[in-house]
C-alpha cells in the first residue's frame, strides 16, 4: 500500500503540475511499476524527484522529465519510434504501450541486458533492442515517426534529424553544462525543422564511443 501511495504522489505532486494532461500517459505512469526498472538498492527511492543510477553508466531521468518529453511526442498507436539510450527500459515500456513499435539502441551492455530482462518480465514484445551508438541513428529501419533521446547531447545530430519522417517529432536534452534545455524538434519538410525549447535542466551526456555495430 505504501508503494502505491508513493507512486500516486509521484504522479500528482511531481508530474501532473508540469502540465501533464495526457490521460493515456498518466494511466501508464500509475500502472507501469517504475520500481521494477531499477536495481534493488534503489527501489525505495523509485518515485523520488532524483536521477537514479543505472546498472552500467549514466542515470535515469527525473520522472517529470520523462513525462514532459513523452507527452511532447504526441504518440499515436501507428507510430514507429526510435529510442536513443534504452537505459533501464522504463521509458521504452511507456513508448511501446503508446505506439506500434519501438527500436531502441543502448551503448552500455549492462544496461541493455538489464532493460531486456525488465521488458521481458512485463511481456512487452513490440520492441527491438540493439547494442551500439544510437546517436548515429538506425538507417535500416528509418524513417521514424518519433525519436526519443534518453540523455543529453551538445546538439541534435544531423543523422537523427535526417531519419525523422516528414511531420515527425524528436525530443531530447541539449546544451552545455550547466545550461541545458529540453527540446522538441518537428520536421516540417525535407530540409526545414522547427525547434521548441521546453524547459531548463541538466543531465548526463550520452555515451557515444562505441562502434556502430548493431547486435540483437
Amino acid at each position: 500500500m505504501e508503494i502505491e501511495k508513493a507512486r500516486y504522489n509521484m504522479v500528482e505532486q511531481q508530474i501532473r503540475p508540469c502540465n501533464i494532461f495526457d490521460k493515456g500517459l498518466l494511466d501508464l505512469l500509475l500502472s507501469i511499476k517504475r520500481e521494477l526498472f531499477m536495481l534493488p538498492e534503489y527501489k525505495n527511492i523509485a518515485f523520488s524527484d532524483i536521477q537514479i543510477p543505472l546498472p552500467g553508466k549514466q542515470k535515469m531521468f527525473y520522472p517529470r522529465i520523462d513525462a514532459i518529453l513523452i507527452q511532447e511526442l504526441q504518440l499515436k498507436k501507428q507510430d514507429r519510434v526510435f529510442e536513443v539510450g534504452t537505459g533501464s527500459g522504463y521509458v521504452t515500456a511507456i513508448l511501446a504501450k503508446l505506439s506500434e513499435f519501438v527500436y531502441s539502441i543502448e551503448i552500455d551492455e549492462q544496461n541493455k541486458q538489464f532493460a531486456m530482462q525488465n521488458l521481458t518480465s512485463m511481456g512487452i514484445n513490440n520492441i527491438s533492442i540493439y547494442s551500439g551508438n544510437g546517436t548515429i541513428g538506425f538507417m535500416d529501419s528509418s524513417p521514424f515517426d518519433k525519436i526519443f533521446i534518453g540523455g543529453a547531447l551538445k546538439k541534435i545530430p544531423n543523422a537523427l534529424k535526417s531519419q525523422l519522417a516528414i511531420g515527425g517529432m524528436l525530443v531530447g536534452i541539449v546544451g552545455n553544462n550547466p545550461i541545458m534545455h529540453g527540446v522538441k524538434l518537428t520536421r516540417i519538410s525535407s530540409d526545414v525543422y522547427e525547434e521548441k525549447l521546453l524547459f531548463e535542466t541538466s543531465a548526463d551526456y550520452l555515451l557515444t564511443e562505441n562502434t556502430d555495430n548493431f547486435n540483437f
